[in-house]
């Protein structure tokens, strides 16, 4: 770990730093390992924290790391967890840790613009659901991996493709196997811009500035009202917990994880 002055910081699964009036937080590819540690999550809800708290900056950016495996990664993590001694807590606090940056998220005072590419599970999808505005490179592609486990999507991906999109749609979205590209996400309405990878970072800072130019109690009165159903996503999450762990627990679902034709 890595600590310095002024908002800068580098953590095992992110790292923070102030650009004038705006503040970065990058995940890195181990963001769901990581998610389990109490401690590794106390670092970054303090950090955000810090920054919701900070008159001088305006707004957040939050981006994904560039280099997630995707689809497989997703996979493996849960053949880890159950390949030693499986305990539903480990999965419990994943799932918590989850629930709790969401709603951190959407009840963050201050705009936040998700900026992602490459391979996006839906679990790093929902988490930026729950943004303000989302920007993606040319190469981005959302994935489904929670239906080769014969699972539900966790982080509030139906509480929030339903409000955008509509029932019909979203269980669409959510009931399918396609991966979705770029292109296709911008015409669905699942995010704001794309733009060629390479001009991701500054694209984003070009959005970013530009909420910096908009009254700040304006901005913070109007996510209030957008958001005002914060008790139906928080019931949401609850349900997804439960479910899930009792997808988990069943014998089938074990036998079927860690039989190697499932990828």
């Amino acid at each position: 770990m890595r600590k310095g002055s002024n908002f800068e910081v580098d953590y095992d699964f992110f790292s923070g730093a102030r650009e004038e009036d705006m503040a970065w937080v990058s995940f890195k590819e181990n963001f769901i390992q990581n998610a389990t540690h109490l401690e590794a999550k106390k670092l970054l809800f303090d950090y955000l924290d810090l920054i919701a708290k900070s008159d001088e900056i305006k707004v957040l950016l939050l981006t994904g790391s560039p280099s997630k495996v995707g689809r497989e990664d997703y996979i493996r993590f849960y053949r880890q967890i159950l390949k030693v001694d499986f305990d539903a807590r480990d999965l419990a606090r994943l799932y918590n840790a989850v629930n709790q940056l969401v709603l951190k998220i959407v009840g963050f005072g201050k705009p936040i613009v998700h900026a992602d590419s490459g391979k996006v599970i839906s679990l790093y999808m929902n988490i930026s659901l729950a943004c303000d505005y989302r920007i993606i490179g040319d190469n981005c592609v959302f994935q489904n991996p929670y239906l080769d486990l014969g699972l539900i999507p966790k982080g509030g991906g139906a509480f929030f493709l339903y409000r955008l999109l509509g029932f019909s749609k979203a269980l669409e979205i959510l009931l399918s196997h396609k991966d979705i590209t770029a292109d296709e996400a911008f015409k669905l309405g699942i995010v704001n811009k794309v733009v060629p990878v390479g001009q991701l970072k500054e694209e984003a800072r070009k959005i970013a500035q530009e909420f910096t130019g908009k009254p700040i109690h304006s901005l913070s009165g109007i996510k209030k009202l957008l958001r005002c159903c914060m008790r139906d996503l928080e019931d949401c999450l609850v349900c997804e917990n439960e479910l899930l762990l009792q997808m988990v627990s069943r014998d089938d679902f074990t036998k079927k994880l860690l039989n190697p034709e499932v990828s």
